[in-house]
């Protein structure tokens, strides 16, 4: 009889421990669960953008004679906003002196150095365009001796402005100047201020990078102009 007993508590004290297993397994897989939930988000990389490919197919060749060549500094950013990739916008309804950056998004390269990236692509398809200090002598040899004249620029503004909530558009602000190089140093020939506008097709930071390309390039073309009504 008391062997029966005895076997009979060892049946129960394995039962409790192995139910007291599953209690333990069941109080970690808890834990672990909780401590998952716990770990922060994956972070969200932010988009990039930049003014697009350009043109997908090499401009018809026409005999018309190409312009003087031209010298293009690097662009300058009064300020130092626009120093860095972020996409800006500003709600002029609310604060118009506020300049606030999109989260999620950012321009592959800072916007002055987009913007001259464009400039060039544009100006080099009727002229040949140098880099400022890229080399007297190879300047010169490009323009009978004789080295080609300089364009400054600074760029003041490039956001994407909301006059209202559902209203925006990509504005750019540019100040030009062009200056003739000789022996004794720069000579300015003229100077000019370029604004350009588009509406954004969208009130977020994809929609305001379609309307600061498009503004980019129509102060592109107008700065273009301009040069070639220089004397």
């Amino acid at each position: 009889m008391n062997s029966f007993f005895a076997i009979k508590n060892i049946a129960v004290r394995a039962r409790r421990i192995r139910g007291n297993g599953r209690f333990c397994l069941m109080i970690s897989a808890a834990l672990l669960l909780g401590a998952c939930s716990a770990l922060p988000d994956k972070p969200v990389r932010a988009a990039l953008y930049d003014f697009g490919p350009g043109p997908l197919n090499t401009p018809a060749t026409t005999r018309q004679a190409p312009l003087s060549p031209l010298s293009l500094s690097d662009i300058g950013t009064p300020g130092g906003a626009l120093d860095n990739q972020a996409v800006l916008y500003r709600l002029a309804y609310a604060d118009a002196q506020q300049l606030r950056p999109y989260s999620q998004a950012r321009w592959s390269m800072p916007p002055a150095q987009l913007v001259r990236q464009r400039l060039r692509e544009s100006l080099s398809r009727n002229r040949p365009v140098f880099n400022a200090g890229e080399g007297p002598a190879l300047n010169r040899g490009a323009n009978q001796g004789v080295l080609p004249r300089t364009l400054h620029l600074e760029l003041e503004e490039f956001s994407h402005i909301f006059d209202a909530p559902g209203r925006s558009a990509g504005l750019i602000r540019l100040r030009a100047t062009l200056v003739e190089n000789l022996p004794s140093g720069e000579k300015l020939l003229a100077q000019r201020s370029f604004i350009a506008q588009r509406p954004a097709p969208s009130a977020d930071a994809p929609g305001g990078v379609r309307a600061l390309t498009a503004a980019t390039d129509a102060a592109i073309e107008e700065i273009s102009t301009w040069l070639q009504q220089i004397p």
